[in-house]
């Protein structure tokens, strides 16, 4: 008589979770990160019925976890300036202007003349101008609000929960420390200034993507007015801080 081999349910646990930890290490060693985190989980979940989880599969969930953090991260951010991207920033609008009860401004912010800085001193220069800029613009943000690369040589400073005098100072704060910054220390004959548009929406509106429409009209108003300024709107129009030097 032939003798049956008996397969007992943890066996088969066993088996299932070395199955997807094997298919994870597969995926990861494509990049398929997503993929294979997921398969890890599941390996994990099954060995969870075991009296122990294995270490090394302990270990390895945790590695996935961390280099998937990380490949998300890099994912928002833009490559040469590493403030937040146009993805990202396209994704957090669509979140804070559908909540009309929140108020929150967007500046946007424009480097004056950048075409002529990258015609004049080359776009070696321009790359270290629009890293340099995005450093200053992102100093002094509240702790929630946030930089973006909105395009080129324009930027976007979201301001959650700010009251509209706050944004403007925050704005013309920024405004300042890039007129201000030793640009001539970069390259001799170098300067820098921008122009900012910036649109503030009270949680009584219906807040939308028009409030973006509104900053880049407010921007054109701020070249118009002669540049390195900031405009904005309020009960009485628009408005421009006017550069003093």
């Amino acid at each position: 008589m032939t003798e049956v081999e008996t397969v007992t349910p943890k066996q088969v646990t066993a088996d299932e979770a070395s199955l997807h930890e094997t298919i994870a290490g597969t995926l990861a060693s494509q990049g398929d990160w997503r993929r294979a985190y997921e398969h890890l989980r599941v390996a994990l979940a099954l060995a969870r019925a075991e009296p122990s989880i294995p270490e090394q599969l302990r270990r390895e969930v945790d590695r996935l976890r961390r280099e998937r953090a990380e490949a998300r991260e890099e994912s928002l951010r833009d490559a040469l300036t590493a403030v937040y991207n146009r993805r990202y920033l396209d994704q957090r609008l669509e979140d804070l202007l559908s909540d009309a009860r929140k108020p929150v401004a967007v500046a946007l912010v424009d480097i004056d003349l950048f075409k002529n800085v990258n015609d004049t001193f080359g776009h070696v220069v321009g790359d270290q101008v629009l890293r340099r800029v995005a450093e200053l613009l992102r100093e002094g943000l509240p702790s929630h609000a946030f930089c973006a690369r909105y395009g080129g040589e324009e930027f976007m400073l979201v301001l959650p929960a700010v009251q509209p005098d706050a944004a403007v100072r925050i704005a013309e704060l920024a405004r300042a420390r890039i007129a201000e910054h030793p640009w001539s220390a970069l390259c001799e004959g170098l300067a820098v200034t921008i122009s900012v548009g910036l649109a503030y929406q009270s949680g009584e509106m219906s807040a939308n993507r028009r409030q973006v429409l509104e900053a880049d009209d407010l921007l054109y108003a701020a070249k118009h007015a002669g540049r390195n300024r900031v405009a904005y709107r309020d009960h009485a129009g628009t408005r421009v801080v006017e550069y003093c030097p």
